[in-house]
């Protein structure tokens, strides 16, 4: 019994082991079985994903094959358009030129027929005046005869008579008269003049301030030139927005050069820069904060420079906006010449050269300061600084005879009272004094060649003459080869060459004369 204890156990763990084996199949059996159904139902609908987006991407083909054929449809109808309105454009125009065509030639058709008749009125009048004029040479060559006889000379020796008793008479009497009045004027007139213009220059000796169109900052050292660039070049292009000054940083050691042709700006960005150098913070913001606060001082010190010119010259009841004007020309240069100084110089030579010839003295030194007020806007409004001048003078109640003066102090019109010829004069000597202006000599008749020789490229141009310090230019033509219409084209071509090939201040004339001459000899 103990024997088969043993035995019985033995088989009873054989068969525990057997059912656990057929347990353990059964069980890997069923798995295998669920994964393979989960596969095959991946794969069906991977199968499914793959069929929509194939078909999403068949139906977005076909769209986009719809929409560049409608493209394509569009722009061959819009081109197909535009050829077809030019064709019928074109078509009208052929249309109108030969109506026009036809028009003329019935004019001309008219005009023949009208000269036709107009030869035939003017023959039959020039046999009537022919007529007549045969019946006034006989009753002329009878008047002669009578007074032939009545005077017992011929009409020849009568007329030799006459002509050289009227000859010596007047030549006497030319001949006192020239010499009276020359000693007269040469004792007067040189005498004064040469008293007038001395004292004037002696009692103007201003100082003479001449201005660029650069100016220069100094740095503490080359290393702010990157810090005035900043990251990327922030900085110098937020300056140069904020002020509209062109900002030059090059090898120039310890400086940075302001490059620009408004003198205002100019100085705006001069001491915006050098404020921003002075308290180190420079960024954008700061920049536009300080360029802002330099405007608003600019502005005073322009009121404040006008109010002291006026001050000055002793003058009053001028127009706060004129003072203004002034203000500006301080930062207004012509060929190198300060024009607020130059006006200065001017208003004293005029109340000078007035109190010697006994007119009115303040009168004088008003139309002397003012003779360039024009200047100061010519950057804004289009024509010379002349014109301007007298329409700022009206608009800011300037008496006529001053806005007379200030129209032709460059002769621009004819000068009508003696102060108009003063401020001419006085303008002259001001600008001409030595050290008063820098354009030399070469680079002035340089201007003035260029100017001539653009006029005289032109066909049909006898001579160009460049007057009024190359203001104007007078074109001298051939009438035989340019009719007064070509004379008018002709003047517009020689202004369009100027603008294009020759730099220049304030603007130029252009005046086209076309003279005929008839010349007979008698014999």
């Amino acid at each position: 019994m103990n024997n088969a204890n043993p035995l019985i156990m033995l088989g009873l763990a054989s068969l525990g082991a057997v059912g656990f084996f057929f347990l353990g199949y059964s069980i890997r059996k069923y798995h295998a079985k669920n994964r393979l159904r989960s596969a095959e139902e991946k794969a069906k609908k991977a199968m499914e994903d793959a069929g929509i987006a194939a078909d999403k991407m068949r139906r977005e083909a076909e769209l986009q094959a719809k929409d560049m054929q409608l493209k394509m449809r569009t722009e061959f109808e819009s081109e197909t358009k535009t050829r077809r309105s030019e064709l019928i454009s074109l078509e009208k125009r052929l249309i109108q030129k030969e109506e026009n065509m036809d028009r003329k030639m019935d004019i001309l058709d008219r005009k023949e027929k009208d000269i036709d008749r107009r030869d035939g009125v003017l023959a039959e009048k020039e046999r009537h005046v022919g007529s007549k004029e045969k019946e006034v040479d006989a009753l002329i060559q009878e008047e002669k005869e009578k007074l032939q006889r009545v005077s017992g000379m011929t009409r020849d020796e009568a007329k030799h008579l006459l002509l050289k008793r009227l000859d010596e008479d007047v030549k006497q009497e030319a001949a006192v008269m020239i010499k009276r009045s020359e000693e007269e004027a040469r004792e007067k007139a040189d005498k004064e003049a040469r008293k007038i213009i001395g004292l004037a220059i002696q009692r103007c000796a201003a100082e003479h301030t001449v201005e660029t169109t650069v100016s220069v900052v100094s740095l503490p050292s080359d290393e702010m030139k990157g810090r005035i660039i900043g990251r990327e070049g922030r900085n110098i292009r937020a300056l140069e927005i904020a002020t509209g000054i062109d900002v030059i940083i090059d090898d120039t050691p310890g400086a940075v050069i302001l490059s620009g042709f408004d003198p205002i700006k100019r100085e705006i960005a001069k001491k915006s820069l050098e404020r921003l150098l002075e308290d180190g913070r420079i960024h954008p913001g700061r920049i536009e904060e300080v360029v802002e606060k330099a405007k608003k001082e600019m502005e005073t010190t322009i009121r404040q420079e006008g109010e002291k010119a006026v001050f000055e010259t002793g003058l009053h009841n001028i127009h706060a906006e004129m003072m203004k004007l002034l203000g500006r020309l301080k930062f207004r240069t012509s060929y190198g010449q300060n024009v607020l100084q130059h006006s200065l110089e001017v208003a004293h030579i005029m109340g000078v050269m007035a109190s010697e010839l006994r007119l009115d003295f303040n009168l004088a030194k008003r139309i002397g300061l003012l003779h360039d007020i024009g200047k100061a806007v010519t950057y804004e409004v289009e024509g010379t600084h002349s014109k301007i001048g007298v329409d700022l003078a009206r608009k800011y109640g300037e008496s006529e005879t001053v806005c007379h003066a200030i129209e032709a102090h460059h002769q621009d019109i004819e000068a009508k009272t003696l102060l108009a010829v003063l401020v001419q004069a006085a303008d002259a000597i001001s600008a001409s004094r030595p050290g008063a202006r820098r354009e030399t000599l070469e680079i002035y008749v340089k201007r003035l060649e260029k100017l001539e020789s653009i006029a005289d490229s032109f066909k049909g141009v006898e001579k160009a003459y460049a007057i009024q310090a190359g203001r104007e230019i007078r074109v001298m033509v051939q009438p035989d080869k340019i009719t007064d219409a070509q004379a008018a084209v002709l003047a517009r071509d020689i202004t369009k060459k100027i603008e294009e090939g020759l730099e220049y201040p304030g603007q130029i004339k252009v005046t086209v004369i076309r003279e005929t001459r008839a010349i007979e000899y008698a014999k």
